[in-house]
């Protein structure tokens, strides 16, 4: 791998390129920050495991490197896509799929929802109804409260409490940060769906704190979504740096100097995903007891619990 300057393509540069650029190398370029966001993972770790410079990842990011066919393959792999993914080009895969993204492409938000809940159905994917309702899942990002509150909402609705994160860790033997580093992201995957998998199979009642990064994974965001009622803890990016931080750990923002953009970037990110939940409540400028009064009376209206 070249050991290039990691210094990112500076705004004048990207300004004298503009008129240059060519509108699919612009697209692509934001669906790779889009891909990239949506694992989580800043530039410099991306560069680093597709075995490319940093340098030239910007190029492509900001639509100015016309770069190669096995470039593109090495960075899908990094992003753990597919190179059609990444290209934008999967629902022209078949004429099926033409004819479903002809029907589906016009489609409001709430109507595709419907249609997918709808093909979960029809697929078996779908959960009982009761069961799901009584099934907390809390979603969001590291440093929302999803273990401090979830924990106080299992006492208050007597339910169990699973923290999914350490189910993981016992299916694996070992931390998080091992199986990524061991095994990689796609092992890692596979044990948050068996750990998924478990926990819905074992608790038709139950409170989870399932991790940050959890949706960016569709097959197992959509096993949650289907057997599971969700509920979105957001904050802004500053509060979860700040409580992150204040649990003495930085991970995983701690090796990039723009932490913040990065996590930011992430929130953008994984926003639409998040949005998915059933419920959403905003966590910032609130004590933990303030928030989890809200969580709890949110939810048991949901559930058409007395209050």
């Amino acid at each position: 791998m070249l050991n290039l300057s990691s210094k990112e393509t500076s705004a004048a540069e990207v300004a004298e390129s503009e008129a240059q650029r060519n509108p699919f190398l612009v697209t692509l370029g934001e669906r790779v920050r889009n891909l990239r966001a949506r694992q989580g993972m800043t530039r410099r770790a991306v560069a680093l495991a597709a075995d490319v410079s940093e340098r030239h990842l910007a190029n492509l990011e900001y639509g100015t490197g016309n770069v190669s066919v096995l470039v593109l393959l090495q960075v899908a792999s990094a992003l753990q896509c597919t190179l059609a993914e990444l290209l934008g080009d999967v629902t022209t895969s078949s004429p099926e799929w033409l004819l479903i993204r002809e029907l589906l492409g016009k489609r409001s938000e709430t109507d595709l929802r419907r249609a997918r809940e709808q093909l979960g159905e029809m697929f078996g994917e779908g959960g009982n109804a009761q069961e799901r309702k009584n099934r907390i899942a809390l979603i969001g990002l590291r440093g929302a409260g999803k273990t401090a509150l979830g924990q106080r909402l299992a006492d208050d609705m007597g339910f169990p409490f699973i923290e999914l994160s350490r189910e993981i860790e016992k299916f694996a033997g070992c931390q998080i940060s091992e199986i990524h580093n061991l095994y990689g992201a796609n092992a890692y995957r596979r044990y948050e769906r068996r750990a998924l998998e478990e926990a819905i199979q074992i608790y038709p009642e139950v409170v989870i704190a399932t991790p940050g990064g959890l949706v960016s994974d569709s097959a197992n965001f959509n096993l949650l979504l289907s057997h599971c009622t969700t509920v979105w803890l957001q904050a802004d990016a500053t509060d979860h740096m700040g409580r992150v931080a204040a649990q003495g750990d930085m991970r995983p923002m701690a090796a990039s100097r723009e932490a913040m953009e990065d996590l930011k970037r992430i929130l953008e990110g994984r926003a639409a995903f998040y949005s998915k939940a059933d419920m959403a409540i905003n966590t910032s400028g609130r004590t933990e007891a303030q928030a989890f009064e809200v969580l709890r009376t949110s939810v048991r209206q949901h559930l058409q619990r007395p209050a």
